[in-house]
């Protein structure tokens, strides 16, 4: 009896421990055993001693579900959660995709851009086979967000440029019936500005009528105008965004002020097209601005092709004086090289395809003096007593022809301006030659075959071994020479100025005295 009774104790003082709640939760170990034994019971798994972990893990789980009458605080999603949702619409089918000519091929604007890039990626460059079909899908939204605006011909990827707060993945693409309204915008803006000129002027003159004032002889330097929409550096149009799904933003024409500040400047981008850009000398615009005008720099010094792929259109007419050479055209009796010539590292083997952008800020030199010429000419008419000089001929400025070989172009502190290389030697016969800019890093163009393409993936800056060092600002103005006629004169004391009041009163008062004989002697 005394031993029956110990065993009882023992078997309370368990339980009593087996009841016992744990430390930050309201359940025990006796409930979760017996709910344990219960599941095993009613499943009956084959490897019962294998299977009890599992389902201590399963009950546990569900103890743990929340209640749906619980208020529960809302979290934030993370980033991989919101690129998620951004990026859903483009795995999405569109309409066409689900109609009934799904079957029948359709005509896409832009080339393979999954066979480019893995072209590039036996080189060893480009981007990873996710954001490559990511960006794949975006190129496809692009021409369906700006139906309404114009139609969208061609589009290709052009590369991606790094940010300090986000990247820009850039599209070059040609477009049809948007550039007319830019033109009509402007030249609403010249009118509304001239407009407002003058009737400030007409105010001016009703004010002083009487004394009308002086003109000033400074002139404004003269403003180069850009090139003309679908010609030299506005031969494309650009768009960007920051990751695939976000909304393409359309990049502004650049102007040939923005492409002569920008090679002034060296500028780290931030991501966001609105910020401005704080420089020395300063930049005529904001990032956007800048972002368009390294755009066209790099392409105009890195975009290469196959030497003989391209051919100048023959055109009977010869082209006029300040036009520049015609439009090239693809060659159809185009000669396949060896894989191994394009990567001798003599560069003969490519040429250039895009413009030279001349010191002016042009691809075709604009003559200032024809514009200074007719404002000449319309000083002559409001004044003509006034004697003006005419403006010197400037030396027109000129630069490499269109498809001019790469081997001619300029070393970069003292390495060849490109690098060339085979993917394998392994395997020759499947490799690709992969050439890269030693002037603007990041630049690459490939070539297999008849096919070939340009890519830029980088910071957007240019090469430069030494630090940067920006252009000091001008020396300061000269003071004016010092004269008797503009020297400042002290201010006299209280006793000059008694002692000058006193003479000026003894003057009057003999004046006075001289003229009161002069009266006497009349009467």
């Amino acid at each position: 009896q005394t031993t029956m009774a110990n065993l009882d104790e023992q078997v309370h003082a368990a339980k009593a421990y087996l009841l016992e709640t744990s430390a930050g939760s309201d359940s025990n170990l006796y409930d979760h055993l017996t709910d344990c034994l219960s599941k095993l019971l009613d499943e009956k798994p084959v490897n019962s001693l294998g299977s009890f972990e599992e389902i201590s893990r399963t009950v546990k789980r569900e103890r743990l579900r929340l209640r749906s009458n619980v208020i529960q605080e809302s979290q934030d999603p993370s980033n991989r959660v919101e690129l998620a949702i951004l990026q859903k619409p483009l795995f999405a089918p569109s309409e066409e995709d689900e109609g009934d000519d799904a079957d029948e091929e359709v005509v896409i604007p832009f080339p393979n851009f999954l066979e480019v890039m893995g072209y590039f990626e036996q080189g060893g460059v480009g981007l990873s086979k996710d954001e490559s079909f990511r960006i794949l899908l975006a190129l496809k939204q692009l021409p369906k967000e700006f139906t309404k605006e114009f139609t969208v011909s061609s589009v290709r990827f052009w590369g991606k440029v790094f940010g300090t707060e986000a990247n820009y993945i850039i599209a070059e693409a040609e477009i049809e019936g948007e550039e007319e309204e830019e033109e009509e915008e402007e030249e609403l803006t010249k009118e509304g500005g001239e407009e407002g000129d003058s009737e400030d002027k007409e105010d001016e003159e009703g004010e002083e009528k009487d004394e009308p004032p002086p003109k000033s002889q400074w002139k404004p330097p003269l403003v180069i105008p850009k090139e003309e929409p679908k010609t030299g550096t506005n031969k494309k149009t650009y768009f960007v965004c920051n990751k695939p799904g976000d909304r393409w933003n359309k990049l502004p024409h650049v102007k040939p002020a923005e492409i002569v500040a920008a090679r002034n400047i060296r500028k780290a981008f931030t991501g966001i097209l609105s910020s401005p850009v704080i420089s020395y000398p300063p930049f005529p615009g904001r990032e956007e601005n800048y972002l368009r005008a390294q755009i066209a720099r790099i392409s105009a010094t890195t975009h290469i092709s196959p030497s003989g792929y391209f051919q100048q259109e023959e055109d009977e007419e010869e082209p006029e004086e300040g036009e520049g050479p015609g439009p090239i055209e693809v060659n159809n009796d185009f000669e396949i090289n060896k894989i191994s010539e394009y990567a001798d590292g003599s560069m003969n083997n490519w040429t250039h395809h895009v413009e030279y952008i001349l010191p002016q800020g042009r691809c075709q030199w604009f003559n200032p003096v024809q514009k200074a010429e007719d404002e000449f000419d319309e000083g002559e008419e409001d004044d003509d007593d006034d004697e003006k000089e005419q403006p010197d001929e400037p030396e027109p400025e000129s630069g490499p022809q269109l498809l001019t070989s790469a081997g001619e172009d300029s070393t970069v502190d003292g390495m060849p301006a490109w690098s060339a290389r085979v993917s394998s030697n392994t395997i020759p016969q499947y490799a690709v030659a992969i050439v890269s800019s030693n002037l603007w890093p990041g630049a690459h163009a490939f070539a297999a075959g008849r096919k070939f393409e340009n890519v830029y993936i980088g910071f957007g800056l240019k090469y430069n071994s030494a630090p940067f060092n920006p252009i000091l600002p001008p020396p300061v103005q000269e003071e004016f020479p010092d004269g008797a006629d503009i020297t400042e004169t002290t201010d006299p004391t209280v006793e000059q100025e008694n002692a000058l009041k006193k003479s000026q009163e003894e003057k009057e008062n003999a004046q006075e005295e001289e003229e009161e004989p002069e009266d006497s002697d009349d009467d």
